[in-house]
């Protein structure tokens, strides 16, 4: 799979006192590039499928860090999808600025019909959203 790739700068706000980007802040990085990627695929991690709402929640997420990103500098996150299974997809993302690897990081979400009161239920990946997942696998 050539992976997806998506540009950031830091922002002020998401550096510690040394404006070394804080930890908890690649969990967001990863969420938007997954985001950015659904929608380029016409999906989404929460929405309406086939007369019921679906939603991805993530019931894992890992991070290695190996060199610190700062304020003001820009790095690209890349998505590819490491596993697809019946009903859960992994997500792998790497950190990059030039040719240097900053961290590694993981997801993995559960497709759930949400019902009304928002509860959820594991379902099966729909075929039609699978079908888009794997055309990307390619």
């Amino acid at each position: 799979m050539t992976p997806f790739r998506i540009k950031r700068r830091v922002e002020f706000h998401e550096t510690d006192t040394a404006q070394i980007v804080h930890f908890s802040n690649f969990f967001r990085y990863m969420e938007c590039a997954e985001v950015e990627f659904l929608r380029s695929l016409g999906l989404s991690v929460t929405m309406p499928w086939e007369s019921e709402k679906i939603g991805l929640p993530r019931v894992s997420a890992t991070c290695d860090f190996f060199k610190p990103i700062r304020f003001d500098e820009e790095f690209e996150v890349a998505v590819t999808i490491e596993r697809l299974g019946n009903k859960s997809v992994t997500y792998g993302f790497e950190f990059t600025r030039g040719d240097g690897v900053l961290a590694k990081g993981k997801v993995t979400s559960v497709c759930c019909r949400v019902g009304p009161a928002n509860e959820l239920e594991p379902i099966a990946i729909p075929a039609g959203y699978r079908a888009k997942l794997e055309q990307a696998m390619k």
